[in-house]
């Protein structure tokens, strides 16, 4: 289970005895993996102070686990494509020993060998510095993430709109990607050449009548250039002093003329916009991913249904940009930032976990500072109720009234502001690395 149990009880001799009835218990039963939890010896300062310490740690906890969860769903968008390789992109910076502090390993492992990093949060400073600087470096890992999550976000809208316009029917989808400079007579102060959208059951209507929909249509002047399965585009060239009785003709018999322009400029402009937008999306997962070839089309990861005919130079709508990548390796900047920092969020969240012990630790069982904490890791889900009962049973005495109260709900613990069924007879701090769910 991806599911631990952070505890902590006086280190008297009465008390190091129940942790081995503990350990004992759970052992014989298979209950779950229990290990120490070594936290360094603070500055405790005054009681009060710690009462509010308590209060600041409590939101900075559910902060910093709402950011790594964040950050975790960011590396899924980001990784679209290889959403199975997610898991091994979340990450923890340390290791079991000094000296492999700066390797990458799995969450858990981190968890179970935790160990304080006195270079990052110095133990010898007052505890309210310590909260302090991981305060502050998650508020600023927030606010990079939100920043650059905006601009990729930015960038994934802009790409899906310009990649509706290169799908749907000949009416809606943009037609850039699918005429060329040759299909028109451009640049003439009598000619212009129309896109006409026919039904393809009226193939041959349209070329027994196409030039006498009108005076001054050049004759043999029509070309199927691309078709869907509903019609097809053809061209026709006429004199432009008929454009609106053409237009009127045509569409009497159901023939539509398509509003269309070509400006080479635009269409260039277009395409290149297309082609920056997916190599820049990509590029945020891996620097090299995208390397369109020259002259190739631009448009989307998905098959366009729309067959381009007449001009073998042209590429067939129909082939997906991935036929034309070269894939290369490396990761992208958002991806790297995400798994970095992912790390640092993480590791300051389980530094807080055991902040989070500290404090209550001191405030449950007094001073001078003596307690043990103990990570236990569940074996099954069907174990917690079980590994509760006896964690309860084993530590009764340490509160007789916090126990009577979790068999009986009714009853009310003076002073105490959280609901029965989070508090115990100990101190208890849940630890879930299901960051994905």
């Amino acid at each position: 289970m991806s599911e631990f149990w952070l505890i902590s009880a006086p280190r008297d001799k009465e008390n190091l005895q129940a942790l081995e009835r503990m350990n004992t218990v759970t052992s014989k039963s298979n209950l779950s993996y229990n290990t120490k939890f070594t936290i360094p010896d603070f500055k405790v300062g005054t009681l009060d102070s710690l009462v509010g310490l308590s209060d600041e740690l409590a939101k900075l906890d559910v902060f910093a686990e709402s950011l790594i969860r964040r950050m975790a769903q960011s590396v899924v968008e980001v990784m679209e494509d290889s959403k199975g390789k997610v898991q091994e992109n979340l990450l923890a910076n340390g290791g079991l020993k000094e000296k492999m502090k700066c390797l990458k390993i799995d969450l858990t492992s981190f968890v179970t060998h935790f160990e304080w990093d006195v270079a990052k949060y110095p133990a010898k400073q007052p505890l309210v510095s310590v909260v302090d600087i991981l305060a502050k470096q998650l508020a600023q890992i927030e606010i990079d993430l939100k920043s650059r999550t905006a601009a990729y976000n930015t960038l994934k809208t802009n790409l899906e709109n310009l990649e509706k316009k290169s799908m749907g029917n000949l009416f809606t989808r943009t037609l850039s990607d699918i005429v060329s400079k040759e299909d028109f007579v451009l640049d003439s102060e009598y000619l212009i050449t129309l896109l006409v959208i026919v039904p393809k059951p009226s193939y041959v209507q349209w070329q027994k009548t196409y030039e006498s929909l009108s005076d001054m249509v050049v004759p043999r002047s029509t070309k199927l250039i691309a078709e869907d399965k509903e019609g097809g585009l053809f061209t026709v060239t006429l004199f432009r002093k008929v454009i609106d009785d053409f237009k009127t003709k045509a569409k009497e018999n159901k023939f539509t003329v398509r509003e269309f322009y070509y400006d080479e400029k635009e269409i260039k402009r277009e395409r290149e916009e297309m082609t920056r937008l997916l190599s820049d999306k990509k590029q945020q997962y891996q620097t090299s991913c995208v390397a369109l070839k020259k002259g190739s089309s631009t448009f989307p990861d998905h098959k366009v249904k729309v067959t381009p005919l007449g001009n073998p130079d042209r590429p067939a709508a129909g082939q997906s940009d991935r036929e034309r990548e070269n894939e290369g390796e490396g990761e992208g900047p958002l991806l790297r930032w995400l798994k970095v920092h992912f790390s640092e969020a993480f590791v300051a969240w389980i530094h807080i976990k055991a902040l989070r012990v500290f404090v209550e630790s001191v405030l449950r069982y007094g001073l001078p500072v003596n307690f043990q904490a103990v990570l236990l890791q569940p074996h099954k889900k069907s174990c917690t109720k079980r590994l509760r009962q006896v964690l309860n049973s084993v530590f009764r005495h340490l509160d007789e009234v916090a126990a009577a109260s979790i068999l009986d709900a009714s009853v009310e613990i003076p002073g105490l502001q959280l609901s029965n069924q989070d508090y115990f007879p100990y101190v208890y701090f849940h630890i879930d690395l299901s960051l994905l769910d």
